[in-house]
């Protein structure tokens, strides 16, 4: 699971879902970066790899792994902040202080129930097309933190114990039969 680069909202702390912002000089780096740290993890194995159709997640994708045609999903987007988009958590947060994007959602937007179902669409595909495949999955923040939940069988809402700076990678492996969490926001050295 990574996350895409830094682009300039997500540098800002605004909140971007549907918004298609490109990546920044440093989001570019980023993705670069992460081709060795992603080849090394793959360690052999031929991926499928699939990617948000936002431009944010495909530029990552297609500079990490150049090598390899990423196909985009809808179900991969981001959250659709409605009324929130572009605002801080600091600017929600003054407007509704009971606000938690894993309890509700937004204003206009989705709800974490239909996050939720977006999520467990991708993973049933994902069943049905790669068993026993190693996949990469080039996503966002706020999706990311559902999707791995969701991958783990865990209520949407646990996404909000997890954090993802951009440009990090989740590893999700099976043992014993279950998927497991077994690494989380991993950086490109």
């Amino acid at each position: 699971m990574v996350r895409h680069g830094a682009t300039e909202w997500s540098v800002s702390g605004q909140h971007t879902g549907r918004a298609d912002l490109p990546l920044t000089e440093l989001g570019e780096d980023q993705a670069l970066a992460l081709a060795p740290l992603l080849h090394h993890l793959l360690d052999g194995a031929e991926p499928l790899v699939f990617t948000s159709p936002l431009v944010r997640a495909a530029r990552t994708a297609n500079l990490a792994m150049a090598q390899y045609v990423a196909e985009p999903v809808s179900l991969l987007e981001e959250y659709d902040y409605g009324e929130y988009e572009g605002l801080t958590s600091t600017e929600i947060l003054a407007r509704d202080p009971d606000w938690d994007l894993f309890e509700g959602g937004c204003p206009g937007g989705e709800s974490v129930l239909q996050v939720a179902a977006r999520c467990d669409a991708f993973r049933a595909k994902v069943e049905r097309m790669a068993a026993g495949r190693a996949i990469v999955i080039f996503t966002h923040g706020h999706l990311g933190r559902i999707l791995t939940a969701r991958f783990l069988n865990l209520p949407a809402r646990a996404g909000g114990s997890l954090w993802n700076d951009t440009a990090t990678v989740g590893i999700i492996n099976e043992h014993r039969g279950r998927l497991v969490m077994i690494g989380w926001n991993i950086r490109a050295s």
